[in-house]
């Protein structure tokens, strides 16, 4: 409302802009035809005057609640809250709201969000697929309404929608590749589920590395767990138990690496001189460990950036809702004392 009590309309912004109604309309809902200098000047002006859009009304003409669910599996890591970080970043800038939700890895609350997400008239879903998923029918209901689904991170192929993921197979080979150039030879791999893409890309490019340096993949080698700190820390006791000879360990995630270290370090072995550490994700943490541990940046931020921008691809475009696209991050060796046998 203004000084008098009126309350402020989209007129008032098209008058003071000399646009039209529908241009400042079509800002404040994120239209993609809107250039980002239209767009920013509409929203300046809707603050300036204290606009405030009637949400209930525009949704029942526009058939939209300027509303987006966003299920992580959980959001007390620093890789998923940056990416809401992201996401957020992107969507705010257009006048829509994020509502997160988390599945804590548990199918039936990933299933259940999604349900409260449809029930409470979500414009459209962008998500990460939990570690013990397996039906996607939830997800297919989504879709069936003709909402935009945009999945990142942990994505499947079973379902034909936009995707934003990191090439996880390029960054298990780099990381690798890096143990080997250091003179390692015998490298433990852990890792999780390998029906999720990412665990998969990710044990592919390790073995793929050893191939290509014809170094023969010994599956005893390979430790599956959750990937948690003490999944590493249980893997390092086990391998120090069984006298198998090793010299590496690259970890599909910094935390079980990190549980690897501190096993390592109980029992007097020298990191890197003994065995050489790699993680995967650039948690914050990795760069004050002693030594700092090397991994894989994953760019999390711009990964939820540009999931929001497929999502609003998505639902401004008939064409995107039909083709979805897949984008690829590039990932980054971010090389550290952890991994660094050859300091000459």
């Amino acid at each position: 409302m203004d000084n008098t009590g009126k309350k402020i309309t989209i007129h008032d912004i098209a008058e003071k802009l000399n646009v039209t109604a529908s241009t400042v309309s079509r800002a404040l809902n994120g239209n993609p035809r809107i250039s980002d200098t239209t767009r920013k000047a509409v929203l300046k002006a809707a603050k300036d005057l204290n606009y405030e859009p009637n949400h209930i009304a525009s949704a029942l003409r526009s058939g939209r609640t300027q509303l987006i669910g966003m299920l992580v599996p959980t959001i007390n890591r620093a890789f998923f809250s940056s990416i809401v970080k992201g996401v957020e970043e992107v969507a705010n800038s257009l006048n829509y709201r994020v509502i997160v939700s988390q599945s804590n890895e548990v199918f039936e609350n990933e299933e259940n969000a999604v349900k409260a997400f449809l029930n409470a008239r979500v414009d459209g879903i962008i998500a990460s697929i939990g570690k013990t998923t397996e039906n996607f029918n939830h997800y297919s209901q989504v879709l069936e309404r003709g909402l935009p689904l945009v999945l990142f991170d942990r994505t499947t192929p079973k379902l034909q929608t936009s995707q934003v993921v990191i090439d996880d197979y390029q960054g298990a080979y780099m990381a690798t590749s890096h143990l080997i150039d250091q003179g390692c030879r015998r490298i433990v791999h852990f890792t999780t589920e390998r029906k999720i893409d990412i665990y998969k890309e990710r044990y592919r490019g390790y073995a793929n590395a050893l191939q290509d340096n014809n170094i023969e993949l010994d599956e005893n080698l390979v430790f599956s767990g959750s990937l948690q700190l003490e999944d590493g820390r249980n893997h390092t006791e086990s391998l120090l138990k069984s006298g198998a000879e090793f010299d590496a360990i690259f970890s599909a995630s910094d935390y079980s690496a990190m549980g690897a270290m501190q096993v390592l370090k109980e029992n007097g072995l020298s990191i890197p001189k003994d065995v050489a550490l790699v993680g995967f994700l650039n948690e914050p943490f990795t760069s004050f460990t002693d030594p700092p541990l090397t991994t894989v940046n994953q760019f999390p931020v711009e990964m939820g950036q540009t999931a929001a921008q497929l999502f609003f691809n998505t639902l401004n475009s008939e064409k995107e809702r039909t083709v979805p696209k897949k984008t690829v991050i590039q990932p980054e060796l971010i090389i550290r004392k952890s991994s660094l046998k050859n300091t000459n």
